[in-house]
């Protein structure tokens, strides 16, 4: 099985993207495309799901203030009947008061004042009863307000309960789907990427596979052919093979696509990517070292190829091979090896160091 390294570039994009804002449960590709199609469904799921949290907290606040009902209830009987006790004493003790006699004058005063202070009494303690009744049940009866407030705010309005509700999931999974809308060109790019790395992992582990494969020049590269100064490259896939280094481009184009799109531009861009990557592995600095041929210094040839993985162009280009999916793998075996299992290895560790990297020439 050919050796792979690296996530596919678009990949990598889509991964950094969901990060940055904040999204973390996706571990495939497959879960983003999922997602996506299963919108509508996992919408209307968080609704029927506050429906039943909204229908089971009715029915909570009914049971509860049935509840708060029997505990005020419960209060006021219980402040009622202290209350009556301690007005059934002061009866008694001022009815026994009344029948005691007082033959002179200085205790029929004190006898008049005891009267009065009692009478006093029975009469805070009968005004008093509503305010202690009232003070006993007061947090229930708050409780209660509140409760029946929002039970009759269920009742009447269900579906702006079920709304206030699920609000926040629904805003969530809304901004969820708008970051993912934004980055339907990188899906299905990656989509074709990972067919074409699918395929690849079909070969030997002759074979090294590196995928989005990065470098910069310092200074830039000059292309003379081109007049233009090349400051970096990426490249979607390369192929370290014992025939040589092979590097892919792909288009994920549907037939109407690849109708209306020219392309002149990932052609340009692939002999750019492939005059950088021959200057990269063909200078003294590589330090690769590889066997002499009888003619010469052994150079590491670049085959260029755009791989479309639906449907094939009639157009041809030069340096470039245009292939079908279904066509990759024949095109490759169709190369002898020019490489010893030493050399390859070198090329793929020498490439791999360098991604990612700031080349320097003088």
């Amino acid at each position: 099985m050919c050796r792979t390294y690296n996530m596919i570039g678009s990949l990598a994009h889509i991964k950094a993207h969901l990060e940055a804002n904040n999204i973390y449960e996706f571990k495939s590709l497959k879960d983003v495309i999922q997602f996506q199609n299963s919108y509508q469904l996992l919408r209307q799921q968080i609704i029927i799901d506050h429906e039943r949290l909204i229908t089971q907290e009715k029915d909570m606040l009914n049971l509860e203030l049935e509840q708060l009902d029997i505990i005020i209830g419960t209060h006021k009987q219980q402040t009622e009947q202290k209350f009556l006790g301690k007005i059934e004493t002061l009866q008694q003790q001022l009815h026994c008061l009344s029948s005691e006699s007082a033959f002179y004058s200085f205790k029929s005063l004190t006898k008049s004042l005891r009267v009065w202070s009692y009478n006093r009494k029975l009469q805070r303690k009968k005004e008093g009863l509503k305010k202690e009744i009232t003070k006993s049940t007061s947090k229930y009866i708050k409780v209660r307000h509140l409760k029946s407030t929002r039970f009759q705010f269920i009742t009447s309005q269900f579906s702006s309960a079920v709304e206030e509700s699920a609000g926040a999931d629904l805003i969530e999974i809304e901004r969820k789907k708008t970051v993912i809308d934004q980055l339907s060109t990188f899906i299905y790019g990656a989509l074709g990427e990972q067919t074409v790395v699918k395929t690849l992992e079909a070969l030997s582990d002759d074979y090294f596979l590196i995928n989005d494969f990065v470098v910069s020049f310092s200074p830039p590269l000059y292309n003379r052919q081109e007049n233009e100064y090349i400051k970096s490259i990426q490249i979607d896939h390369l192929l370290v093979a014992p025939s040589g280094v092979f590097l892919i481009e792909t288009k994920n184009w549907s037939e109407h696509s690849l109708s209306n799109i020219s392309l002149r531009s990932p052609i340009q861009q692939i002999k750019r990517s492939s005059f950088a990557l021959y200057k990269l592995l063909n200078n003294e600095i590589s330090g690769l070292n590889l066997e002499k041929h009888h003619w010469g210094d052994k150079k590491i040839s670049i085959k260029n190829l755009l791989v479309l993985t639906n449907s094939k162009p009639k157009e041809e280009f030069q340096y470039v091979k245009i292939l079908n999916i279904n066509d990759l793998l024949g095109y490759i075996g169709y190369f002898k090896p020019i490489f010893s299992k030493n050399e390859t290895q070198r090329v793929f560790d020498y490439l791999l160091n360098t991604n990612g990297q700031k080349n320097l020439y003088p």
